[in-house]
């Protein structure tokens, strides 16, 4: 701005200096040229008149660097001249001056040089005895005075330049100084120029609409960014050049980045071909989705694309851990699988017999026999039945009733119950501890013991000893089963609470179980908000620990 104030005073101060030079010679040309043809005028009556009296006599008197005086006849020719006196025989007749002379009294006309720097003015008048009487002069042109005068101009020029310079240097920094110093955060506290008022008022308004935009912006920000960091599901934003505008913790945690990655290509973050693949069918297509596993979980990577007046924006990676859901639909296939095999089995069993009875193909000292395996597939059967229900039951979180129980009594009664069994195989059951009073579901609590105490008799060494335990420990009750069986093996350890799971199948049919048992345990331990613990090694036999908060 400074610099076209500057130039605009400079080219305003050399425009008026050439247009006043221009104007001023061309006024003083003028004038002089009119003095200079009213003195040729006045000189041309004075000569008539003295010709008139002494004929050419005045003329060969006069001597003058300046004037030209010629003698003209009516023919047009050359009587006298005061340059070459009567040697000049030239016919004048067809000169404009002498010609409009001769036809109205009076004539005049100027030619120039060829350069134009001179010009000759020439004055004509008729006499009364029919000659004319013509005087002509040289005078400069324009041009000519303008080139004789030329130095001084251009100093004049070249000096008022350079004082306009500084003076518009001077002050275009005094109007320009202003406006640097405005306070536009308040542009109504500027006390300057009146001009800009309205400019100032302007920006007052667009500042405090600016703020108010800002404010609901960085809130709105704030709550992107507050409900994205308490997102379980990982969410990215990427423009459409595939840079990272936006990531969530989830997403950090599930690409296991530990810096922000926010300006970087998504692609050089998480370089796998299958995701590339699904970005640019996004890209394409406007949607795609891919199932991959990582760490040991199963994510749903899901990329949408984001446009904006059919011009695309960017993209949206959305990661959903659907770890749960692919376990259970597992599950749900392994446990249909199994329920279908658990059921057939002893039903397989019962019709046989049935059959080869309803066929008489069984000896009559035999059918008490077979009478008593089929009593004994249907009771496993309604044990299966019973497991499954009561599974169902835990799954679906139905609300039992609670009471207070005492989890030492609960032991005993188990003790009682399995005692034949232990006996059979000369194991030794070895209760415990002190009364623990426990708010929870007697049922629950009572399949708790009962499982697991019979699973440490079941796959015990004959012979062997089961140790149950019970103590309260700051706010909460252990439970304890420690046997001398077989063990567990390290690889097995995490999937024995699972359904149907079974480390020696071919002792677990021998025993008779459904494979239920620990998976009971499992889901009425978390009923109650506990916590189970496996200590095991093959041929040393394995501990459970089952700690219960006293307060639920």
């Amino acid at each position: 701005m400074t610099r076209k104030i500057f130039n605009s005073i400079l080219m305003v101060a050399g425009t008026s200096l050439l247009a006043s030079i221009v104007i001023i010679m061309g006024f003083l040309y003028r004038y002089f040229g009119e003095v200079q043809e009213n003195g040729l005028k006045d000189e041309l009556e004075l000569s008539i008149a003295a010709i008139e009296q002494e004929g050419d006599n005045y003329l060969k008197k006069i001597q003058s660097d300046h004037y030209r005086i010629t003698w003209i006849a009516g023919d047009g020719m050359v009587l006298y001249d005061t340059i070459t006196g009567t040697e000049n025989k030239e016919n004048h007749l067809e000169r404009i001056e002498v010609k409009r002379a001769l036809e109205t009294g009076e004539g005049k006309s100027k030619r120039y040089s060829n350069t134009l720097l001179e010009k000759t003015i020439y004055y004509a008048k008729r006499m009364k005895d029919g000659t004319v009487l013509r005087i002509s002069i040289n005078s400069a042109t324009i041009w000519f005075l303008v080139f004789g005068i030329l130095q001084p101009i251009l100093i004049v020029v070249v000096i008022v330049l350079m004082m306009s310079g500084v003076f518009a240097s001077r002050l275009s920094k005094r109007i320009v100084k202003p406006f640097n110093n405005l306070d536009l955060e308040n542009p109504l506290d500027n006390d300057i120029y009146e001009e800009i008022s309205p400019l100032l008022n302007r920006i007052y308004k667009q500042n405090n609409k600016i703020k108010i935009q800002l404010k609901e912006l960085q809130q709105k920000s704030a709550e992107f960014v507050q409900i994205t960091a308490c997102m379980k599901e990982g969410l990215v934003l990427m423009d459409k050049n595939g840079i990272i505008l936006s990531i969530n913790p989830a997403a950090n945690h599930i690409f296991s980045l530990k810096e922000s990655s926010v300006g970087k290509n998504f692609l050089t973050i998480y370089r796998d071909h299958e995701m590339n693949l699904c970005m640019k069918t996004a890209m394409e297509s406007g949607h795609s989705e891919i199932q991959q596993s990582r760490f040991g979980r199963e994510y749903q990577f899901l990329v949408s694309k984001i446009e904006s007046e059919n011009e695309m924006m960017g993209a949206v990676l959305l990661i959903f851990d659907v770890t749960e859901k692919v376990l259970a639909e597992r599950n749900r296939r392994e446990f249909t699988a199994n329920v279908s095999h658990e059921l057939k089995t002893p039903l397989q069993g019962i019709i046989g017999s049935v059959e080869l009875i309803e066929n008489n193909m069984v000896k009559q000292e035999d059918i008490p026999r077979f009478i008593g395996h089929i009593r004994k597939e249907a009771v496993r059967l309604v044990t299966l039945v019973s497991d499954i229900i009561r599974l169902s039951q835990l799954d679906e979180k139905i609300e039992l009733i609670k009471e207070e129980n005492d989890l030492l009594e609960i032991i005993k009664e188990v003790v009682e119950s399995l005692q034949t069994i232990a006996e059979e195989r000369k194991i030794e059951i070895v209760v415990h501890g002190e009364s623990s009073i426990l708010f929870g579901v007697k049922k629950l609590l009572y399949d708790i013991v009962y499982n697991l105490c019979d699973n440490a008799i079941k796959y015990n060494l004959d012979g062997g000893s089961v140790n149950l335990s019970v103590k309260e420990r700051k706010e909460s009750i252990f439970f304890t089963v420690s046997d001398t069986g077989i063990g567990i093996g390290q690889e097995h350890i995490d999937r024995v609470f699972e359904r149907f799971y079974r480390v020696d199948k071919s002792h677990s049919k021998e025993s008779g179980g459904t494979g239920l048992g620990l998976s009971i345990v499992k889901h009425a331990v978390a009923y109650h908000h506990g916590k189970i613990d496996v200590q095991s090694e093959l041929g040393k036999g394995t501990t459970i620990c089952v700690e219960f908060p006293m307060t639920q």
